[in-house]
């Protein structure tokens, strides 16, 4: 009953959005629609060609892994049998400041994992407070595993993801794991699904160079429904653009949620220091440590090392999302600066890799993630302008392109196997406009990071001086940026 009411709603949603449009399209004079008139529709669209020419080509690319290319891989696999099979298996979980009933989820699934997979498996569990440890306990005695699985505690300090990972990297490496082990972190709000782990461990025996893989998520959020929404629009795209950097052996994140390493890569004292301590020489801001991004170090520190990186498609986890606030504008602006900071920190630097390590098409990913930031408001802006200038009837057309467009990616979203909702196009416009002003406002504040679940922030003892010019600096070159940017297409529209 209750997935048929939510299928008549999602049902009258596409046919609101779809009645808006087309309200829209009858609000237009009709040489928009003329092939031969200078106002023809499409041709606003040409101020999005690069950016959906990137689009197009993940997408494409992501299909011909997904459906192509990984079948074969998981042939290859399915051939080597029990000879892909690693010598011992670490589960390794960080936890703090998680509810009690996220908590019992997860270690419930990672313990169950452990018994279901067959391998010798350590429980590594990296956490602050002591009620974890009881609970963890608790579960351990329930469901009581074999021999063959064991526990392990690391009591941190509660200081960040970053220590908690590099203590439970040195309690993994205490245990001298041989050439043929692997470990899969493990986030404290990360609920393993059954076989998620006989899926991700023989990957490593098909490619000798492969150092980490990642999986693919699904989501519970705990909040309301554009909140929910926001996050599974962000899982489906996450999905497409996965297999497409899969296709390289270069996915561009190891992702806290669950990414599987080689035990020979996270025993590395440099790998660790890398995911410990990472850090960034700015040329006006200075030394300052990162704070949240140890999915990106990890990343940047197996392409230097010289490993290459997978994504397993359908291998899957259910993460339980809890929105940092109730307002979904205040939520996702603050886990956009989290995210979007983690990805401009590492940019520049991943750059200098260059091409004969990266390969020439993650070099033309990173570059576009470097420039999106305008791309993106490049088309309301024009459209602004031109009305602005001419008539209003530009910023109609470019609405009604916008809905059209953002119709067509909804739907292509499908071939990705996630839910997709009606609420889906206006999101993807919100992720692009509000996203491409949080970039900007970050790009010039790189230093400036905090958490989202844990009320922890960077400090950094600066010179009263250092402190004033590093703030008005960044303001400064923000306002200049935006200044340059305005003046530019006031110019040229």
């Amino acid at each position: 009953m209750d997935r048929l009411k939510q299928g008549l709603t999602e049902a009258t949603g596409w046919l609101l959005y779809v009645s808006l449009l087309m309200l829209l399209a009858l609000a237009l004079p009709r040489d928009v629609f003329d092939p031969d008139s200078k106002h023809f529709l499409f041709i606003i669209g040409a101020v999005g060609i690069w950016r959906y020419s990137m689009g197009a080509m993940h997408y494409i690319r992501g299909l011909i892994f997904l459906y192509l290319v990984y079948p074969y891989y998981r042939r290859q696999v399915r051939k080597l049998g029990s000879a892909a099979d690693p010598s011992h298996v670490f589960l390794m979980v960080t936890s703090f400041r998680i509810e009690a009933l996220t908590t019992a989820q997860v270690y419930g699934s990672v313990i169950q994992e452990a018994i279901d997979s067959g391998y010798p498996t350590t429980v590594v569990c990296s956490i602050v407070e002591m009620s974890d440890e009881l609970l963890i306990k608790s579960l351990w005695a329930k469901l009581n595993p074999p021999e063959r699985v064991k526990l392990d505690f690391v009591r941190i300090p509660g200081t960040g993801k970053r220590d908690g990972l590099a203590y439970g990297f040195r309690a993994i490496s205490r245990h001298l794991p041989d050439e043929h082990a692997v470990v899969a972190v493990i986030d404290g709000d990360t609920v393993l699904t059954p076989g998620v782990v006989r899926k991700t461990v023989p990957w490593f025996k098909l490619f000798p160079n492969v150092g980490g893989l990642t999986t693919n998520e699904f989501c519970e959020v705990r909040g309301g429904y554009i909140m929910s929404e926001w996050h599974k629009l962000r899982f489906a795209q996450r999905h497409i653009n996965m297999c497409s950097m899969a296709l390289s052996k270069r996915v561009l994140t190891m992702t806290g949620r669950m990414s599987v390493f080689r035990a020979q890569v996270v025993t590395e004292p440099e790998f660790i220091a890398d995911v410990e301590s990472d850090h960034l020489e700015h040329w006006r801001l200075g030394r300052f440590r990162f704070l949240t991004g140890d999915d990106k170090s990890s990343w940047f520190s197996l392409m230097r090392l010289g490993y290459d990186t997978f994504y397993v498609p359908d291998a899957a986890i259910n993460t339980v999302e809890h929105p940092p606030e109730k307002s979904f504008i205040k939520a996702s602006r603050k886990l956009m600066f989290r995210w979007y900071g983690n990805n401009l920190r590492q940019n520049s630097r991943a750059l200098r890799l260059g091409p004969r390590r990266l390969g020439w098409f993650t070099s033309l990913v990173l570059f576009d993630q470097r420039i999106s930031m305008w791309t993106c408001l490049l088309g309301l802006a024009v459209a602004i302008i031109a009305s602005l200038k001419y008539s209003i009837g530009f910023l109609l057309v470019y609405l009604l392109w916008i809905g059209l467009t953002r119709l067509i990616l909804s739907i292509l979203l499908i071939a990705s196997g996630h839910h997709i909702g009606p609420a889906y196009p206006t999101i993807l416009y919100y992720n692009q406009i509000v996203g491409a002003l949080v970039k900007v406002y970050v790009f010039f504040r790189l230093d400036q990071q905090s958490w989202t679940r844990q009320d922890t922030k960077l400090t950094r003892d600066l010179a009263s001086f250092q402190r004033w010019f590093n703030s008005w600096s960044s303001r400064a070159m923000t306002f200049s940026a935006a200044s340059v940017f305005i003046a530019v297409l006031l110019t040229v529209v």
